[in-house]
Order: structure tokens, then sequence, then C-alpha cells
């Protein structure tokens, strides 16, 4: 019997590892930026094509690489970085396993152009799915280019399986912040298609997040500083007021790399705890700076995952480090230094100080509230009220025509017998209801007791609304007065963008005035305007992913009727509780919420009976 083990060839063994390694266009720019910190480079520039799809190129003026070396860099396992186990607990540097390189190379079609500073002539190297094709000196300048093309283009599948080019430049969006964020140092430049996305230029941590989220970050943003023979715990956390439902800007690196740990997270959540609304998350960035050799990244292919030594009291810390932060600046009013400038344009008032007068009040002497004045007499028109009367009393015998509401509604009472748990529904709009704690409506019906929640019927009332309104493309809006403005990062005006049909046939009128700059003049009828802002935004965040064009108008009416719906304590008259019935019962699905949650109960006689 022969036997049946054998060796893999090397770039099987590549495209096995990059399997792991390279998941996305974003994991290869990951890899090749993190590449480039390592290499001492102050500026890094990224140019990407569709998606990454067709080209990731990265490039630097780091120290650069000998031919040598330039050629190694690419064999499986072969590093710079670590010599030995012990290395592992000691790791400064972003890269240390020498795969990326090897399992990018595998699935793509790489040119490399390096040079160090002591070197006169420069490297080329072309590789084509692990194998190399070229090798030979050329001018180039110091540092290093790295081109990627055709990602994928021997592994047919895992590019059937890359989403639209919009969600995949989204990923890399994602990773290009992550770096950016926490290495203000470095200057970043990345182009996509040919179209300038960000230029960031050397400065402090607070800039470079003002510079990739937006001005706004300015006043929400409170300092987190604490040192401890543990280590150091800096950053910023939001302010509670500024806390959103989705897509909150939450960030943890540990000496300069980013990583996501739950515990942490529900730690920074304790320290906010009876601060926020329920569903509210508050954002962060938060930077530990502690010794290498109590953490270990060697845990996942991605390297965002970390075990510390010390969890448990960094956890402590970093709860008292946020509650310091809260408590001593949360209470502080907004002064915006770097815009001092502004204070300049008050009026001052003129050096003459003659030119000041005292204001001049006028009076009318001889006027006397008191005295009476001249009645102007008017004389009611005579009016026959006799005659409208007539015919009144022979007509009581006769049928009554329906009440004007009843008429209103256009709903049929059945006085019979047969009494469907339908018709009883429909029936209950005709009834008075009850409101119980701003929460329920109550009502009697045949059945027993009606019970409704009046929050959850209000959004199902408004989601169907929503979507006749894609049909009819004629939503009611209302007009601005103050128009609002919004400033977006380059994912949330992606996003936007993307949003533009569904919003305007739901009535909003949005323009983008300057580059992810954007004003809004009209919203739907019934939302909120002191909340505009803040649904537009976690609408944006709420529709991230690969969505069909019928998914996404369900997820934006849903989501602009979970907005815009009565609140919980609200107080209705009763033509309003009469009108949310009604619509709700005209409702295509008069029972559950649009996401599948009950709206009403009818409790029985027996069931109220069980009760005592």
């Amino acid at each position: 019997m022969t036997d049946v083990i054998h060796l893999l060839p090397d770039a099987v063994a590549n495209q096995i590892a990059a399997g792991e390694v390279v998941e996305r266009p974003a994991s290869v720019v990951k890899e090749l930026m993190e590449n480039s910190i390592d290499a001492g480079a102050t500026e890094i520039r990224v140019v990407i094509k569709e998606a990454g799809r067709a080209l990731i190129e990265v490039s630097d003026n780091g120290k650069g690489m000998s031919m040598t070396d330039a050629r190694m860099a690419f064999e499986r396992h072969a590093t710079s970085k670590i010599s030995s186990a012990q290395d592992l607990y000691a790791l400064h540097t972003m890269g240390f396993r020498g795969e990326a390189l090897a399992s990018i190379v595998a699935v793509s079609q790489v040119e490399v152009r390096t040079r160090r500073e002591e070197d006169e002539m420069g490297t080329l190297l072309r590789l084509e799915g692990s194998v190399l094709m070229e090798q030979e000196p050329t001018l180039c300048d110091r540092g290093c280019k790295i081109s990627v093309k055709n990602l994928f283009f021997n592994v047919v599948a895992r590019r059937r399986f890359l989403k639209s080019n919009a969600t995949e430049f989204n990923h890399i969006l994602t990773i290009f912040n992550r770096i950016a964020i926490v290495y203000p140092q470095i200057s970043f430049l990345l182009i996509h298609n040919d179209v300038e996305v960000y230029r960031l230029q050397e400065t402090s941590s607070m800039q470079r997040i003002i510079d990739i989220f937006g001005k706004k970050m300015r006043t929400q943003l409170l300092p987190v500083n604490t040192e401890t023979t543990l280590g150091r715990i800096q950053g910023y956390v939001g302010r509670p007021e500024c806390a959103t439902k989705h897509g909150a800007n939450q960030f943890f690196f540990i000496n300069g790399r980013y990583m996501r740990h739950p515990s942490f997270h529900k730690a920074v959540l304790m320290a906010y705890e009876r601060m926020l609304p329920v569903g509210q998350q508050p954002c962060y960035f938060i930077t530990f700076d502690v010794d290498p050799s109590t953490v270990d990244i060697n845990i996942h292919p991605q390297k965002t995952e970390v075990k510390f030594e010390n969890e448990k009291p960094l956890w402590a810390i970093l709860i008292a480090s946020v509650r310091e932060a809260l408590g001593k600046f949360n209470v502080v009013p907004d002064i915006d230094f770097d815009n001092a400038a502004d204070l300049n344009r008050m009026p001052l008032p003129p050096k003459d100080s003659n030119a000041v007068r005292q204001p001049e009040t006028g009076a009318t002497p001889g006027y006397n509230p008191f005295r009476q004045t001249k009645q102007t007499s008017y004389r009611r028109e005579n009016v026959d009220w006799e005659s409208l009367y007539k015919g009144f009393e022979s007509r009581r015998g006769e049928d009554s025509p329906a009440p004007p509401r009843e008429q209103m509604l256009n709903l049929k009472v059945d006085t019979s017998e047969e009494f469907t748990a339908e018709e009883e529904k429909k029936n209950t709009a005709l009834k008075e209801f009850l409101q119980f704690r701003g929460r329920f409506l109550v009502t009697t019906v045949r059945s027993g007791l009606m019970v409704i929640d009046q929050k959850r019927a209000h959004e199902r009332v408004l989601y169907e609304k929503y979507k006749k309104a894609y049909r009819m493309q004629n939503h009611p809006s209302q007009r601005l007065m103050f128009p609002v403005s919004l400033e977006l990062n380059e994912q949330e005006n992606a996003q936007i963008k993307r949003l533009l049909p569904e919003l305007r046939a739901l009535g909003f009128e949005l323009s983008e005035r300057e580059s992810r700059l954007w004003r809004i003049t009209s919203v739907p009828i019934e939302t909120i305007n002191e909340q505009i802002e803040r649904i537009v935004r976690d609408l944006i965040s709420a529709v991230e992913g690969e969505l069909d064009a019928e998914q996404l108008q369900n997820k934006v009416a849903l989501h602009l009727a979970k907005a815009n719906a009565i609140e919980y304590g609200r107080k209705m008259s009763s033509d309003e509780l009469n009108m949310l019935v009604s619509g709700l019962f005209a409702c295509e699905n008069c029972n559950n919420t649009p996401d599948g949650k009950i709206i009403m109960k009818v409790l029985s006689e027996t069931d109220l009976s069980n009760l005592f």
C-alpha cells in the first residue's frame, strides 16, 4: 500500500494561507499600510481602482529594501521582525509572521519598486501567483511602492464572492481610518478611481479625528488621560448627549494597533451608566500603551483580537478613567478657542462717547384710558330661526342618517349575532379610547378588553404610509425655515448618495453644497425638526451592507417610522387617538409592527377573571 501523506507545493500552501489573511481588498490595504509604518515612513500614499479589484497601490518614503530583501520578502514566513519565539512577547511592530506578502502574491499580480537611501539603483520585481516573473535594477525614489493588480485572478470563486464596489470600498475606508487615527504623525493620501478622498497632513490626535469624521467632533469629545504602573490609557470619549443608536465611532488601540475587545467595550458602557437612553451608544477613541510582554496579539490571523495579562486591573482603570473624564468635563461649557477669531467680529461701541445717546420714550399727556367713548351699535339682521326647524318633528320617527363620525370613517357597525374578530377590530375605530400612562390605548370590545401599544401602532401606520409614498412619489413634506447643515465623513457621504432616491421619495430635499457637506431644506411632514440631523445619521448607519432596491426601501421606511413614531409618555387628544386607531385598522397588517412586534392584545373576560 502506497503512502498518502505528502507536502503541499508552496503555491498551494500560500493560497490556503491567503484564505485567512486576504479576505477582501481591504485586507491587502491593511497589510501594505502596516508594512509602510514598520519601515519608518512619514508619508503613505494609497491608490485604489475599482474598490481594489483592479489595483491597490501603496507607496511610502520609508527605508526601502535591498534586492535580496525584496526577493525574500515574498517567501512564506520570511520576516525581519522576529528571530526567536521569545520575540513574540516583545513586539513593537505591526507585522511579524511573514505571511502577508506571500499570501497576497499567491492570489494576485504584484509589482514592487524599492530603494534604500544608500543605494544608487533600486529594485524592480514582478510576481504572479507566487511565481517570480521579472527582477531587474531600476531608477525609483527612496522607499517602497507595491502595486497589487487583479486580486483573486486565479481564484475565481473568491473573486465572485466579493461584494459591490461601494461595499468593498467602504471596508477599505474602515481599514484606512483605523490606521490613520492612531498615527497622526504620519501624513496619508487616499485616491479612489483618480479622485482624492483623503489628504491628511501630520497633526495632533484630536485634529486627525476631526479631519476624518468632521468638525462636529471638536465639541463632542472629552479627553481621557490616565497613567499607571500597568500602562497608559489616553484618547477621547464622546459626550452623552452626542450618543447615537447606530454606527457610533468606537475604536480601541493597543500599542498603535487597532483591536476589538468586548470586555473593554462593556467597561466603557458601564462608565456611562444612567447617562444614556436605552439603545444609545457613545463614541470613543481610546489607546492603551502597555508593556508588549504583557499582551498576546498572536491569536488571530487579522491580529485584531488581543489577550491581556492584566486585563481585570486595566478594566477597572478604564472605567475610572472614562468616569473621571465625564465628571470633569461634562458640565463645563464649550469654548472653541480654535475659532476665537470669530469673537473679534463682535461690534464695539464707538470711541466717541458723545455718539451714545440715552434712548427716549414718547407719551401722550392727555390720554385717559377710563374716558368713555362713543360706542358703535351693530344691528343683527332678522333671521327666521323657526324655519330651520320646520319638518324636524315629522322626521323624528324615520330612520336617522348615520352619525357624522361614521360617515367620515366610512365604517359599518354590525349589530347581528354573526360578528367576526376582523369586524370587531374594524368597529373599535368607532369606540372611545382611554390613554393609559401615555403608552397604551384601552377600550372594550365584545370579546373583552383591547389594549393597543400607541408607539408600535404609529410605527405601523407610518411604515405603510412611507411604502405607499415610494409608489406614488408624493409624500407630503415641510419646508424648513432654517436649513440643516450636515457634515459627513467619507463613508457616510458614500452612503447618503446611495440613499438619495429613497429619501427624496419620502419628502426629503437635500443637496451637496461642498465636499461632504450637505444641506437639508425639506423633511417629511411628521419629522421633529430638532432631531433631523440625528435621524439622518442613524439612517445612514442603519442601511449599511449589500441590499437590493426593495430591501433598501423597506429598511429606510422602517427606520424613519421608528424615528418619527409617537414617543411613550406623550398625551394625545381624543381626535389624535381616533385618527391613530382609524389609521391602524386601515393598514394591511394591524397586528404586528414591520419588525414583527405585537401591536395589540385582547384580554377576554376569562383572562381578566383569572387575575383575581
